[in-house]
């Protein structure tokens, strides 16, 4: 642990931290940002050889002695920092006084499908152009809570390591594999490689009630999730074996993407356990 305290929100060190805010630096150097004691917690404790760098301040370590004896265990130096610098690093506004670097880390989608002697996966979210970085971290985490084998995010999705998106994960970032950049169409070819089914999450799908009652749900399925505003192509929703909408028995005018998700990815966890 660094006893010297880093406080000048200008240093090249400082700026080269806050540029990892930026999808071109995080490319250039493989590395992405991590805010806050539960994300840094869970790396620590899952993954502590992907951090770099692990920047507290005084009072933060404080709140979070934890941080403290994890760190310790992974043998990973703290390095002090001011508040004023803690500010410059991250990207949040309001910061909680811990920030990370670490090396990114995305699954290869042939390990995705790879049968490592059980049967290979069972449960699989796809994600299809899903723009907005919350939507895309929480249905990560919602995936991570449901026993997901993998996610996989297409090349037309949000770049899995902008700040948004694993704040919004909320460390399942860390929990569960993620594959990023394959075509959808080589996604579906894999599934089907793998016998399992592609479910697309859709208003124009049949209701998930009746998939449920079919016994649909009990085969080992990849759930498709498309864009927040437009939903999934007629080309997208031809690749998938079916359609599925989550009814609306209420008067809400629709349902946000990874609520939806949620939902969908339960009922097959409900249903491989039933």
């Amino acid at each position: 642990m660094s006893s010297s305290l880093l406080d000048n929100p200008r240093s090249p060190r400082v700026r080269a931290v806050a540029k990892l805010a930026k999808g071109d630096a995080r490319t250039e150097t493989g590395l992405f940002l991590l805010e806050g004691p539960q994300s840094v917690s869970e790396a620590l404790a899952f993954r502590p050889e992907l951090l770099v760098d692990l920047f507290v301040t005084p009072t933060a370590l404080e709140r979070h002695p934890q941080v403290a004896e994890a760190a310790r265990e992974a043998d990973l130096d703290i390095e002090f920092v001011s508040e004023a610098v803690i500010a410059a690093m991250a990207d949040t506004v309001t910061p909680q006084g811990i920030v990370a670097v670490c090396r990114q880390f995305p699954t290869a989608v042939k390990d995705v499908f790879a049968d490592t002697g059980d049967g290979g996966p069972r449960l699989i979210a796809i994600l299809e152009e899903v723009r907005d970085p919350g939507n895309a971290g929480t249905i990560i985490r919602a995936a991570d809570s449901a026993g997901a084998d993998a996610v996989i995010m297409t090349g037309r999705s949000v770049d899995l390591y902008n700040p948004k998106v694993v704040r919004a994960t909320t460390g399942s970032l860390f929990h569960v594999p993620v594959a990023v950049g394959i075509d959808l169409a080589g996604v579906v070819a894999r599934c089907a490689e793998a016998g399992i089914q592609v479910l697309a999450a859709d208003v124009k799908g049949d209701d998930l009630l009746d998939a449920r009652v079919e016994g649909v749900l009990a085969a080992p399925t990849a759930w498709l999730f498309g864009n927040e505003a437009r939903g999934l192509t007629d080309d997208d929703l031809a690749l998938a074996d079916r359609a599925v909408v989550v009814p609306i028995y209420g008067h809400a005018e629709s349902m946000n993407l990874s609520t939806a998700a949620s939902v969908c990815l339960y009922e097959s966890a409900f249903a491989h356990r039933s």
